[in-house]
């Protein structure tokens, strides 16, 4: 443990340090060539220790395997080190400042106490969201005093995140994973529960994370990125992706999409950086074909919304002026979670053979037994009072918000409060899903 720690600081100080200083030769550097010199430096370097750490051992026994395929045994080097927490984040933060450097979006930060707290600042280090150095220096840089209102509007989202993350995500987490452990052994009714309890398990993971990352920065008086905006009420595909894991899906438009021509080039090239940024973001997510087959399946479900350029036309919230979603929308909002869900199996499963089987158990009226003493009972609660409150507060950032009576909102709180430690599951706790990104 006292190693692992160890190797993680030494990775983000040398990290910090190089773009610190590739970011000042940058800026002053008058000749072209020496701005594209210091810029592809940092880049590499940047890219090159995510791509040893992370994806070194992927290749290595991906290609060892192609040649076994072929008749041919290789014995591979692997480097079996255990992934440095974080690093797919804070290379991201470095990233994003150098190249804003070079495009001349902002200015070289010559602090480097500023700009080692903006790579390293503890609330979002190891699960984002991803930062720009062009929200969070300024905000690092200015004096701030103690905000009360901020404040509290803090504490009632880490509130929220923390009962999105023991009671929902945890408490799914408990049947997802033996029914995913077990598929083979399930009955319809528990795969159909294993997909959706892993649906809610990853958005109450993720997004309770997020909550808590963005409360606790409101406390010291700084605002992060927002980084989930009610997703599963989306009623198409690309409005699930403006408001799922929003810090990657806006990276990734601004320094892939964009740079790659974007839709420049007409419907072609708007396809072809579509599956781009599909794959590479799948592959971000973890050295696995399973991430990859993930990306690609959001791709495909992509593709009819562009082609057809339907895919900016939910930019309001679902039932903006009325209580409840209109038949229509309701359909819509549960085809694309069904949609999602089903793109969740390949994300959760251990390889992509296990995914195709999972889902070919489905749709065929398997005899196998089912799991026993598996119970839904404590997740589908959560589940429901998680969509209600969610639903209730979905013009603002923070369920709570919706109640205006100061009565009604205490009761709320005390309520969230209540379930943390009633319905909370703590007996096998687990850590945050993306801690392993």
């Amino acid at each position: 443990m006292k190693g692992q720690f160890t190797e993680i600081f030494i990775l983000l100080m040398f990290s910090t340090l190089l773009d610190y200083f590739t970011g000042i030769e940058i800026e002053k550097s008058e000749k072209v060539s020496r701005r594209r010199f210091w810029f592809w430096l940092s880049v590499s370097v940047n890219l090159g220790f995510l791509g040893v750490f992370k994806y070194y051992d992927f290749f290595a026994l991906s290609f060892a395997e192609a040649l076994s395929h072929l008749g041919l045994k290789v014995n591979v080097f692997t480097l079996q080190v255990i992934l440095p927490v974080g690093i797919s984040f804070y290379t991201f933060y470095g990233l994003s400042y150098v190249i804003d450097i070079y495009n001349k979006k902002i200015s070289a930060e010559r602090n480097f106490i500023n700009y080692g707290l903006f790579v390293s600042y503890f609330p979002l280090l190891v699960a984002g969201p991803i930062e720009r150095a062009t929200h969070l220096l300024p905000q690092i840089k200015i004096s701030r005093s103690f905000n009360y209102s901020l404040a509290v509007q803090g504490l009632r989202q880490i509130l929220w995140g923390f009962f999105k993350k023991v009671v929902v995500a945890d408490n799914c987490a408990i049947f997802a994973d033996a029914v995913f452990q077990n598929y083979e052994a399930a009955s319809l009714s528990q795969l159909i529960f294993g997909i959706l309890f892993f649906s809610f398990q990853i958005y109450g993971d993720f997004s309770g994370y997020s909550d808590i990352a963005l409360g606790t920065s409101k406390l010291f008086g700084i605002k992060l990125l927002r980084n989930f905006a009610f997703p599963y009420f989306s009623r198409d595909i690309a409005e699930f992706w403006r408001r799922w894991h929003i810090s990657l899906s806006s990276w990734f438009r601004d320094y892939l999409y964009i740079p790659l021509g974007g839709s420049r080039g007409g419907k072609w090239m708007s396809v072809k950086n579509t599956f781009i940024i599909f794959i590479v973001s799948g592959f971000w997510h973890g050295a696995n074909w399973t991430f990859i087959a993930w990306g690609f399946l959001n791709a495909l479900y992509f593709m009819p919304l562009l082609l057809s350029s339907r895919n900016r036309v939910h930019l309001n919230i679902a039932g903006e002026k009325s209580m409840l979603p209109s038949l229509k929308e309701f359909i819509q909002i549960l085809s694309t979670f069904i949609l999602v869900s089903l793109a969740w199996v390949f994300f959760r499963a251990p390889s992509i053979s296990d995914a195709i089987h999972y889902m070919q158990l489905i749709f065929t009226n398997n005899g196998y037994t089912a799991i026993e003493e598996l119970s839904p009972l404590y997740s589908l609660i959560s589940i429901l009072i998680l969509i209600l409150f969610e639903w209730g507060g979905r013009h603002s950032d923070i369920p709570f918000i919706q109640f205006k009576n100061v009565i009604i909102r205490r009761c709320a709180y005390m309520l969230v409060f209540i379930m943390i430690f009633l319905l909370g599951a703590y007996i096998n706790p687990r850590s945050f899903i993306y801690f392993q990104f």
